[in-house]
């Protein structure tokens, strides 16, 4: 039986030089909070410019917030909400990766509803209100490829208070109405960030692909965006003005975005989420990239999903691949051919003793993605993947 529930309303604009259409798109207001890193990405890639020109030519006027970082913290979500709304803002133009994107999200909902952004956040220390007025429309133009998040109505926010870093979203205002992804913007990405950003959408496409929930179109989408991802990063990687990889890596990218809609991703990231709560300079494809190999490794050594790893492991380049450990021999070779292979979890404050802690710390903030495993994982299963996953 093929079933699936797909409601992606974003109008989606693709492709190198794309952001010159913007201006000539029905905007959703007529003064935007631009919102964007306290970093130097927007300008440094020239999309601040061309992004302010395309404003002007429409006739939209803007007010900048540029103080999110990389896993955004509630406090900057409240201090942006007050100032969308101090600055009359009537909607959000979210410009930068996956942090911004994620913020536009909660500012959004934040910036028209009362109380604390923790009063709505389901799982952990929030209180699970529901939101009572719809959000600021958003329009997103990622600088990355890698969260997908200018297609979906979610963000993950950390306070920092509660070692907590947790999924919100879920209302249908907070689906962005109109996302631009133009892969010229992305050239200026250094390489590091290139290769933690692009293993972030694999693993979207990967754990997709292991998920209890997977479909016929999910599948489908999450392949795709393996092979393009598997067979393009390293080049990005390499040659950051590569275009033609640029492109095919934020076509995966974004082709996670639409899986996300369509099926969970699995444990990796609620796993992932926290071991950057409780240490927030982690970049969040660098934790990923760090568990990944016995995470899936678990996986395999219960036969929960055999056949998913065969075809992510022919997808990632390996045609003749008939074993499920196939997978984690592409895995590695990928993150080798990247740069990344030999990342540490001590580097950045990881000690083992802590594994327990950040299990449970997964469960207690995205347990439901538990659910989507291909089969039971403890909690003592979970810190033992930490434990063989420290370096």
């Amino acid at each position: 039986m093929i079933q699936f529930d797909f409601n992606n309303p974003t109008h989606l604009i693709f492709g190198s030089g794309s952001i010159a259409a913007l201006g000539q798109q029905e905007l959703p207001g007529k003064k935007a909070l631009l919102l964007m890193s306290r970093g130097r990405s927007a300008q440094v890639s020239g999309a601040y410019d061309q992004v302010t020109a395309q404003l002007q030519a429409a006739g939209v006027a803007w007010a900048e917030f540029a103080k999110i970082m990389e896993n955004p913290l509630k406090s900057v979500i409240m201090e942006g909400a007050a100032f969308a709304r101090d600055n009359g803002c009537d909607f959000i133009l979210a410009l930068g990766g996956g942090a911004v994107l994620d913020a536009s999200v909660a500012v959004s909902a934040m910036t028209t509803n009362p109380g604390d952004l923790w009063d709505y956040v389901q799982g952990g220390t929030g209180k699970g209100q529901p939101l009572a007025n719809p959000g600021l429309p958003i329009v997103t133009v990622t600088l990355t490829a890698g969260t997908g998040s200018e297609l979906n109505f979610w963000g993950v926010i950390s306070n920092p208070d509660t070692h907590e870093k947790i999924g919100f979203g879920g209302h249908p205002s907070l689906t962005p109405v109109l996302a631009v992804v133009d892969p010229e913007l992305m050239r200026t990405v250094p390489p590091k960030y290139t290769a933690y950003q692009g293993f972030d959408a694999l693993f979207h496409n990967t754990e997709v692909m292991m998920s209890r929930g997977v479909n016929l179109l999910s599948e489908t989408l999450a392949l795709s965006a393996i092979e393009h991802i598997a067979q393009y990063l390293p080049r990005a990687v390499r040659n950051g003005n590569h275009l033609e990889a640029r492109e095919h890596v934020a076509y995966g990218s974004t082709l996670a975005g639409m899986t996300m809609q369509l099926t969970s991703t699995t444990a990796q990231h609620s796993m992932e989420h926290s071991m950057s709560a409780y240490h927030h300079n982690l970049p969040h494809g660098a934790g990923l990239i760090m568990i990944s190999r016995a995470f899936a490794q678990f996986f395999i050594e219960r036969r929960a999903c055999d056949g998913q790893f065969v075809k992510m492991a022919r997808a990632m380049g390996n045609p003749a691949a008939d074993r499920p450990e196939d997978f984690i021999t592409a895995l590695v070779k990928l993150q080798e051919d990247c740069g990344v292979a030999d990342l540490k979890m001590s580097d950045y404050g990881f000690v083992p003793e802590e594994a327990m802690t950040l299990a449970k710390g997964a469960r207690s903030m995205q347990g439901g993605l538990f659910a989507a495993n291909p089969c039971e994982m403890t909690d003592e299963d979970c810190a033992e993947i930490f434990r063989k996953s420290y370096r």
